[in-house]
């Protein structure tokens, strides 16, 4: 069995699911087989939410300040046992914050309005902007919604801004200066914070 909760740099992560609608030419994933103090992230089969609040039972949350949803894969393509589960570590310590890193395409995998419910239980909701325009994204992350991500991805990062208080959008440092500039404005467009990520350090 995989990791579910893992630490890196003193954070506390989870991975819940492996699945993704992207490939992304600069992934982590790519990089090996875990990260932080994980063995292992890549699961032999999808896990339970049983088996994802047994992980949580084994951890200690009671000291947490903060939490992540981000593992090798997009957390709301496991949309049921994210909504759980981030109500369950908060059932056990209301206090920790719970951000949710997405790639922001969880309207078109789950074909339903999703930015509203995942803003009322995530503190922080942090989207991949990755690139500035339709054509660069989808040649960069090599998503399965080709044509349709980037305008999706928008609209539910500015849902996710009406109802969290704190939403980002991020790009990694491997694009252009020109593009990161003109990421930051497309960025600015939705309300959310623009964050630029190193390649280097993963997350």
């Amino acid at each position: 069995m995989a990791d579910i909760i893992y630490t890196l740099e003193g954070g506390v992560y989870l991975n819940i699911t492996n699945k993704c609608p992207c490939n992304c030419a600069f992934c982590i994933r790519t990089k090996g087989d875990a990260v932080g103090d994980a063995e292992k992230l890549w699961f032999d089969k999808e896990p339970t939410i049983d088996e994802i609040k047994n992980a949580i039972d084994a951890f200690d949350f009671s000291q947490v300040e903060s939490a992540v949803f981000c593992g090798y894969g997009e957390p709301t393509n496991a949309y049921d046992n994210l909504v759980e589960s981030a109500r369950y570590i908060k059932s056990i310590n209301p206090s920790v914050k719970l951000r949710l890193n997405t790639n922001g395409l969880s309207d078109l995998i789950n074909q339903k309005p999703t930015a509203k419910e995942l803003s009322e239980i995530f503190d922080c909701i942090s989207v991949s902007l990755n690139e500035p325009t339709s054509e660069k994204y989808d040649k960069i992350t090599r998503n399965i919604f080709e044509g349709r991500a980037f305008n999706a991805m928008l609209e539910f990062t500015k849902e996710c801004v009406k109802y969290c208080k704190s939403v980002h959008m991020t790009v990694v440092d491997v694009i252009s200066a020109e593009d990161i500039e003109a990421s930051r404005k497309v960025c600015e467009s939705t309300g959310a914070e623009f964050i630029v990520r190193s390649f280097a350090r993963g997350r």
